[in-house]
């Protein structure tokens, strides 16, 4: 742990975090053709955006740097994998952590815990998956940013959790305690043939909005208080690999598994990176 990390994330706690979204969501979404190529041109090549797996392949098929962003891929880019019984990455990204739950605690960084209630914000749900299972996945500027179904599910609840927007780097969640659960997020709650699963969508330093398939965006504006939709009898059910959601601008996922739902988990470890589709374990 670098003076340098702590430096950085004493910062952060500085910082006007809504504020710098706000400047990044009006940036990300200027039409002048010529600002928006060069965002393209400059951010994507500094990012390292592969161009060879986007459907789209030419500045002037998107509409605003946000739209490149968000870009679709290619319909071969991403196979899902072929094991029926898999559940699969929902997003690109390096794995931050995974595993077993402990308990209601998940790991967040060496020395650092949160609990399954404050990251789905008292969700009734949340004691289902108590000694479950966890994917942590950060998207980088670089990576896809869609998110999709790791398993065919029936969306319940959707709640957007109000809160700060600290960075999701490695370094910061190494040195801010419970930030998972103390950032901005949207929790979508879904049942399964295999019990519920959450996918929780965590907002970010300069992440100026996030989106889901079925109610569109989501944040801004960031708000102040809980809100909870109940989506139960509106027959909202996606299949595997079917999108449900996007980041305009790079955050992380965290996925929660009960522990009756899976068989099996792939040796996957913190940086390890993953594609959307691919496996991570095997249900039961």
């Amino acid at each position: 742990m670098s003076l340098f990390e702590k430096l950085n994330a004493g910062l952060e706690y500085l910082l006007p975090h809504h504020l710098l979204g706000r400047l990044v969501y009006a940036f990300t979404r200027t039409r002048v053709t010529p600002v928006k190529n060069a965002q393209i041109a400059i951010i994507g090549g500094l990012a390292g955006v592969d161009w060879s797996e986007s459907k789209c392949q030419d500045y002037s098929d998107f509409a605003t740097f946000n739209a490149f962003f968000t870009r679709e891929l290619a319909d071969d880019a991403r196979p899902l994998d072929t094991d029926p019984l898999a559940f699969v990455s929902p997003s690109d990204g390096r794995i931050s952590q995974c595993g077993r739950i402990t308990t209601d605690r998940i790991l967040q960084a060496k020395g650092h815990h949160y609990t399954i209630r404050a990251l789905l914000a008292n969700d009734p749900a949340a004691a289902e998956f108590n000694n479950g299972f966890f994917h942590t996945i950060y998207l980088s500027p670089r990576d896809y940013h869609r998110v999709h179904m790791p398993v065919t599910g029936t969306l319940q609840r959707m709640i957007h959790v109000p809160g700060r927007v600290f960075s999701v780097s490695p370094a910061t969640v190494r040195q801010v305690p419970n930030l998972f659960a103390r950032n901005e997020r949207v929790v979508s709650v879904f049942d399964t043939a295999h019990g519920p699963l959450a996918l929780v969508l965590v907002g970010a330093m300069l992440v100026s909005s996030m989106e889901t398939v079925w109610s569109g965006q989501v944040t801004p504006p960031p708000g102040r208080k809980i809100t909870r939709g109940d989506w139960s009898r509106r027959g909202v059910t996606l299949q595997r690999g079917q999108e449900m959601g996007r980041f305009n601008m790079g955050s992380t996922v965290i996925l929660l598994l009960p522990p009756g739902a899976v068989s099996a988990l792939e040796e996957y470890g913190p940086g390890d990176i993953v594609l959307m589709g691919q496996k991570l374990g095997r249900l039961r």
